[in-house]
């Protein structure tokens, strides 16, 4: 009876190609962990997708007096809570996907270590997660708008595609901290600290243009900066579209979201010895 053959795998060494035809492969295990994720987050709570509208509409809320009211904040010629309420959207879903997906792997320390499936499948699916967040809190955009009798702008036609952008942002950072979160744990109890920091220097409560044009153009190497800028003018229609801002925002965000893939797969085929 001849021996049998040992077969030995090993992790790939050098730099591994990202398979995107792989995680599309397994899109449905993508869907499967976001719908896990929404039932988890809203189980057995009181007022269930309410939680979605209460952080945004208490934020606006606070911002509109202390910031509308008593500081007098300048707000492009719209109604401040509007031009916070606009601000807040994405900047909630960018921070809600970067809270998520930076913690995304150790909470499924259970399926790296069990089965094979693409790790990017993970963090990719917070995303999927915050956009159900993402339209309920519209809807009630929607009805601010009606109630101070603001008119939607042609311009809501690339709101998809800032969202988008808003997407790849907040991706980009958390594929980069959810690998790094696997080795320091530290990271999750940084970001939480890191989002509310990078709020303020975000043009969410206050205009690009308070800071003039000697210090405005800092806020555009915040990925989120032109972005957040170019949804109000897309809803509003009280301005242009800074595209220039926006561009140089969606470049960054775009280098950091593949920059963040590529280290992803180098250090993912360590997950399941460290996490």
């Amino acid at each position: 009876m001849s021996d049998l053959a040992e077969i030995v795998i090993e992790p790939k060494k050098g730099w591994i190609p990202v398979n995107v035809r792989e995680v599309w492969r397994f899109r449905e295990l993508l869907y499967f962990l976001a719908w896990r994720d929404v039932k988890v987050k809203y189980k057995q709570t009181f007022i269930g997708i309410a939680w979605a509208v209460l952080q945004p509409v208490l934020a606006m809320l606070i911002f509109s007096v202390i910031f509308g009211r008593f500081a007098n904040m300048p707000s492009d010629g719209a109604p401040y809570p509007i031009f916070v309420f606009i601000g807040l959207l994405p900047w909630t879903y960018f921070a809600s996907v970067l809270g998520q997906s930076t913690n995304s792997l150790v909470a499924g320390s259970n399926l790296l270590s069990k089965v094979y499936f693409p790790r990017l499948i993970i963090p990719l699916s917070s995303a999927i997660t915050a956009l159900i967040d993402l339209f309920f809190a519209s809807l009630v955009l929607g009805a601010m708008m009606v109630y101070y009798k603001v008119g939607i702008s042609f311009g809501i036609v690339l709101v998809p595609i800032l969202v988008f952008i808003t997407m790849i942002n907040a991706l980009g950072f958390g594929i980069w901290l959810s690998a790094l979160n696997v080795r320091y744990r530290d990271i999750q109890y940084a970001v939480p600290f890191l989002i509310q920091v990078w709020m303020f220097a975000t043009p969410v409560i206050y205009p690009r243009n308070l800071l003039g044009e000697k210090w405005g153009w800092v806020l555009l190497l915040n990925p989120m900066g032109g972005v957040i800028e170019a949804f109000r003018p897309a809803l509003l229609g009280n301005a242009g579209i800074p595209w220039a801002g926006l561009l140089v925002s969606s470049a960054i965000g775009a280098a950091i979201f593949i920059g963040g893939v590529f280290y992803f797969r180098r250090v993912e085929r360590y997950f399941a010895d460290v996490i």
